[in-house]
């Protein structure tokens, strides 16, 4: 019997500059669904990749002194890059000026023009270049871009349009007959009453005032803008061809499963981009999810606004990206993630302690087959319950505390694994080798250190015993206190 097929997206990454540890938490959650749904049986199809064109690369190139080309090629690599330290496991990564992309992309823009649905006009209104949206004033917030909150410069240009009050009475009935459509329930409204009930303006799909992008092939001072250009990937990366000689990929996955994206795009994805859908005839996702954002303590992370901590500075910083992965997956993919560094470390700490425990295991033992089914139905229950990870996890340490044999206990692991991949066998025999090539002198300096620190603690210098913590930690060395005394790892 054949595997029912299911087809993942993530939004593709913008390639102006390396992945943030909010687009990172984005593919991991992507990932995570992606590999239940194989866990659970299905013919899995999970697409990322990332987005070069635009006026915001064709300025970071200038600067950097390169074209747009070279620069594309060095931050998408290293976007690659990161999504592979977290053990992604995508079947496709797109890249917007892939060749078949680009023709289709203009294949497309030219179907749209022909039958009516795109036009040529001018634009007069408010661009924000970070963002490569023009806004009007009304939807301005106190003069500045509604998004990331720069400066927006006004703009005139000649462009094309593409109708989108015409598919708008369409669209507002496919989403009244598929709720489900867009997700949240919270964005579905917001989408409705924010935008499709005030009523659609006509969208800009085409600019002359940069050159970096697909041009237009019948009026090539235009390049195809970021909404046509960047959305159609979801189709073009499965072969599609305007021309009706689309790959079988494309018959077996489309219409996609589910576009997992940050809340910021929705608008995007769940107006634009089923219209676009509509006027070429093809059928709309079966859902679009906005996932919360990656929270720090002054809002979203954003390289828009120019907080760009990514997972490459914790790597230099000497965290394990893998463990960042366990951070992530600690928390509901429904729920807005918190960072701090404190969470984080809190996190290193948990992680640490179990993939020891999992290299510790000997491969000893019969496999109890009843007490396997039992914690494999515990953790299929918990993934299957709206992908509560956070409670997959636990099963784990249930695992690891259990009165059964090593051997069920790998067994259960590698098992888990198929949807965590947090790489614990490994991670694990890394630690206890550098726990056990600790050498005497420098076992010596942290037992020190632990005594000056309770001393501190006792004399209740509270700075010190902080500064004595993190000079350890400075040297590789998290300590803890738990009930048993303070307990030390080298991380």
């Amino acid at each position: 019997m054949a595997k029912k097929p299911y087809y993942i997206t993530t939004a593709i990454a913008y390639a102006s500059g390396k992945p943030h540890i909010g687009n990172t938490y984005e593919i991991v959650l992507a990932d995570s669904i992606a590999r239940y749904k194989r866990f659970a049986g299905y013919d899995v199809r999970f697409m990322t990749g990332t987005d070069e064109h635009g006026q915001k690369i064709e300025n970071k190139a200038f600067e950097n002194m390169q074209t747009p080309k070279e620069f594309v090629d060095e931050t998408s690599g290293e976007i690659k890059r990161i999504w592979d330290l977290m053990n992604t496991s995508y079947d496709k990564f797109i890249r917007t000026t892939d060749d078949y992309h680009e023709k289709q992309v203009q294949k497309i823009f030219k179907k749209l023009y022909d039958q009516g649905d795109i036009y040529k006009g001018h634009y007069v209104g408010k661009y924000c270049t970070p963002c490569e949206s023009f806004f009007t004033d009304g939807q301005l917030i106190d003069g500045k871009c509604p998004d990331c909150g720069r400066p927006v410069q006004e703009a005139k240009e000649e462009a094309y349009f593409f109708k989108m009050s015409k598919y708008q009475d369409k669209l507002m009935k496919h989403i009244e007959q598929h709720p489900e459509f867009i997700q949240p329930e919270s964005r579905r409204n917001e989408m409705v009453n924010n935008f499709l009930k005030p009523g659609l303006q006509d969208l800009c799909v085409s600019r002359t005032s940069f050159k970096w992008g697909i041009p237009v092939d019948f009026d090539p001072k235009h390049v195809v803008y970021v909404w046509v250009d960047a959305l159609s990937n979801y189709i073009t990366g499965l072969g599609y061809d305007v021309d009706g000689k689309s790959d079988e990929k494309f018959y077996k996955y489309w219409p996609a499963d589910l576009h997992l994206i940050g809340k910021d795009i929705l608008r995007f994805h769940t107006i634009y981009w089923p219209i676009m859908l509509m006027a070429l005839g093809l059928p709309l996702p079966k859902q679009v999810f906005g996932h919360p954002w990656l929270l720090q303590s002054d809002g979203k992370m954003s390289k828009s606004k120019g907080a760009i901590l990514t997972v490459s500075v914790l790597q230099e910083k000497g965290y394990n990206p893998l463990a960042y992965r366990f951070f992530c997956l600690q928390s509901h993919y429904r729920k807005p993630l918190e960072f701090s560094f404190d969470a984080l470390d809190n996190a290193v700490a948990a992680y640490n302690k179990i993939a020891k425990r999992v290299a510790e295991l000997k491969d000893e033992g019969d496999i109890d087959k009843t007490a396997f089914a039992d914690f494999k139905k515990k953790f299929t229950d918990a993934v299957s319950n709206d992908l509560n990870t956070s409670m997959a996890i636990t099963i784990v340490y249930d695992v690891l505390k259990a009165d059964i044999s090593d051997r069920t206990k790998l067994a259960l692991i590698d098992d888990f694994e198929q949807v965590l991949d947090l790489g614990l066998r490994e991670s694990g025999k890394v630690l206890l080798e550098a726990s056990s090539s600790v050498d005497s002198e420098l076992e010596a300096f942290i037992n020190d250190k632990i005594a000056e620190r309770a001393a501190a603690k006792k004399a209740k210098d509270f700075a010190t015993a902080d500064a004595i913590r993190d000079e350890l930690l400075a040297k590789g060395v998290a300590i803890k206190d738990t009930r048993e005394g303070v307990k030390w790892e080298l991380v």
